[in-house]
């Protein structure tokens, strides 16, 4: 491979895929749909940035920080046109599993040099920074390193397990700020059930001025919701109700001062002006590089299914190779200045599509609405409630908690992939998500080695009238041409499942033709000595049993496969070339022209073999062998060396 001007710049283009999407670029059909697009998502980037922030466990604008940092690189890196990136409610509760456990709220911190000094919110800040850091090495690694194809380990039913189940733990941690309480930080293994724990015995304490203002939130948030769905072909844009509701709450809460009259906890100060970069606690890589990996490729496979989705919709095409260089980027980028981990989010990148974006000029206007409200009228939202914050991520999780129904559609469908879900779910629930993930991953991986090694091997006939052959079980009006038995095996064969492809071959076709063989040649040595007595003519009866040879026949090979065959010398002067067919109909009909239907005078001399003519009825009685098949097809899928 040479290396030319020409390799350089599409190397170079490919890793800034601005370059040539912009070129494309309509304005007159494009920009006004991407400024509608932009302001609508940057005022929901904010409310989710602000809410998201809450499940990391860290002060409110770490998530406006998130909706700005990453966004300003994926414009320039990212393949998607219509995703919206930031904060990602799976990622944040991860990422608040491992600040609460390096710095706990009532409990002693882990002893790392660099957060001595600082407070609780600065050195979670810092921990959560350092750790958003290492996620995005990691996906630049994973990037550079051209192994995007990991995700393809991550089935849809696996990551619907693992989200639904994230979507209970998210749930779970905000009713500490729907019902008012304080409620320590837990992670690890039943973190889920000491949360609930601590709920309940302080039940009693509720601040009911929080959850009624949380209940109203929710009902008119799902209310309107409903309505945006119902008439979204009607609707130029979605009703923004969280906004509406934020910013009624926030007015609420100022008129009654409901921080200090009612002890309603609220957001509080929002600095005016951006912190300065910082460089990343190399200790905290140390503590959190077995969090961070699995953080990159949940971050990464969610962000990439998302969109996958609209660019089938939209017709483009995206690298998830520079997909995870964008993130990473990205990360690396804002966890310089201490942003929450990105990734995107269904719910905000359904906004930016559905409001007529086109491109990432969308987003990076969203990320212009965020830099405003940041530096200029953050102050604004500092009265608002944390319940209204608690009660928006409940109502957003409705589409992650709905993928329950897809249990019993899987158990109908596919009892395997069924249970991966609900080990994954039950998993990610009592183990936390971490541990929950390499569970879910590793019975995929099991289900997979045991589809491979035990697939389900059928016999096939003819649909009537037809060149279609399917299973016999499933159809009535089936043909099954006699003598024959056509057997297909749905996996690659290779020495784990060779013996399980063995047993089935001969429940199949019926008998076993080791056995069949040598009771042929014992009953060969009891007729040659009848023979040599002069006690019976080599007739009819030793056709019946040439017929007990069964000719094989392979279809449906892959060509690559009989060249390893040739290779390996498979054939010989017994198994020759001549066995394969490209179709099982071709197969069909060079069987049938060789081996026509039995008349019916044959039919009754093989039911009634006394009857057929210069035969020994006793030495027939003693030693009758009948082969039921005479031609077996087997059709191969393919074959591991």
């Amino acid at each position: 491979v040479f290396c030319d001007s020409k390799r350089v710049k599409n190397a170079a283009l490919s890793l800034v895929p601005i370059v040539g999407w912009m070129k494309m670029y309509r304005v007159k059909e494009w920009l006004l749909g991407d400024i509608v697009s932009g302001v609508s998502t940057g005022l929901v980037a904010i409310l989710q940035g602000l809410a998201y922030s809450l499940l990391a466990s860290l002060p409110a604008w770490y998530g406006l920080y998130a909706a700005f940092f990453p966004v300003i690189i994926y414009f320039f890196l990212g393949t998607s046109r219509h995703i919206s990136v930031g904060a990602f409610p799976v990622l944040s509760l991860m990422v608040g599993a491992v600040v609460t456990r390096m710095v706990p709220d009532g409990g002693p911190t882990v002893n790392i040099t660099g957060l001595e000094g600082l407070s609780i919110d600065d050195q979670r800040a810092m921990v959560s920074a350092s750790l958003t850091f290492l996620i995005g090495i990691f996906q630049l690694g994973m990037g550079l390193l051209q192994v995007g194809f990991v995700v393809i380990y991550l089935s849809d039913t696996l990551v619907s397990g693992f989200t639904t189940a994230a979507a209970v733990h998210i749930l779970i941690s905000q009713l500490k700020f729907i019902f008012g309480l304080s409620v320590p930080g837990f992670s690890g293994p039943l973190a889920i059930i000491y949360i609930l724990e601590s709920i309940f015995t302080q039940i009693t304490s509720t601040n009911i001025h929080d959850l009624v203002t949380a209940i109203v939130v929710m009902v008119v948030v799902f209310a309107v919701k409903e309505i945006n769905e119902r008439f979204k072909s009607k609707l130029p844009v979605p009703i923004p109700i969280e906004v509406i509701m934020t910013i009624i709450a926030c007015g609420v809460s100022y008129a009654f001062n409901f921080k200090d009259n009612h002890g309603v906890d609220v957001v509080g100060l929002i600095p005016d002006s951006f912190e300065t970069p910082v460089a990343p606690n190399i200790e905290v890589f140390k503590e959190t590089a077995v969090d961070a990996f699995p953080m990159a490729i949940v971050g990464f496979a969610i962000s990439f299914a998302v969109a996958k989705v609209y660019a089938v919709k939209h017709d483009y095409v995206i690298d998830g190779n520079q997909e995870l260089i964008a993130f990473g980027v990205s990360n690396i980028f804002g966890g310089a200045f201490k942003s929450l981990a990105s990734s995107t989010a269904l719910s905000r990148s359904a906004v930016q599509e559905s409001t007529g974006g086109k491109t990432q000029i969308a987003g990076i206007l969203s990320a212009i609405i965020v830099l405003i409200v940041t530096l200029a009228i953050g102050f604004l939202l500092e009265p608002l409630p944390k319940s209204v914050l608690g009660a928006v991520v409940i109502v957003n999780l409705k589409g992650m908690l709905m993928q329950m129904r897809e249990v019993p559609y899987l158990w109908k469908k596919d009892r395997l992939d069924c249970i991966i879900w609900i080990v994954t779910f039950l998993a990610s629930i009592f183990l936390g998500l971490d541990l929950g993930l390499a569970v879910g991953l590793g019975v995929e991986l099991l289900a997979v080695v045991f589809r491979t090694q035990f697939p389900r091997c059928s016999v096939l006939a003819n649909i009537s009238g037809t060149d279609i052959y399917r299973d016999r079980k499933d159809y009535i009006n089936i043909y099954e041409p006699e003598g024959v038995k056509i057997f297909r095996i749905p996996a690659p064969i290779f020495f784990a499942n060779i013996d399980f492809f063995r047993g089935k071959l001969l429940d199949a076709v019926g008998f076993n033709p080791l056995r069949i063989l040598r009771k042929r040649n014992k009953a060969l040595r009891k007729i040659r000595k009848l023979i040599k007595k002069g006690e019976l003519s080599v007739t009819i009866a030793l056709k019946e049993f040439i017929r007990i040879d069964v000719e094989i026949y392979i279809v449906a090979c892959d060509p690559y496969i009989i060249e390893k065959l040739k290779s390996c010398s498979f054939f010989d002067h017994e198994i020759k070339t001549s066995i394969f067919f490209v179709t099982l109909h071709d197969a069909m009909l060079h069987i049938l022209e060789r081996h026509p239907p039995l008349s019916v005078s044959e039919k009754v001399y093989n039911n009634y073999p006394d009857k057929m003519p210069n035969s020994s009825s006793n030495l027939r009685s003693r030693e009758k062998i009948v082969s039921k098949v005479d031609y077996l097809c087997l059709c191969v899928v393919s074959y591991l060396p």
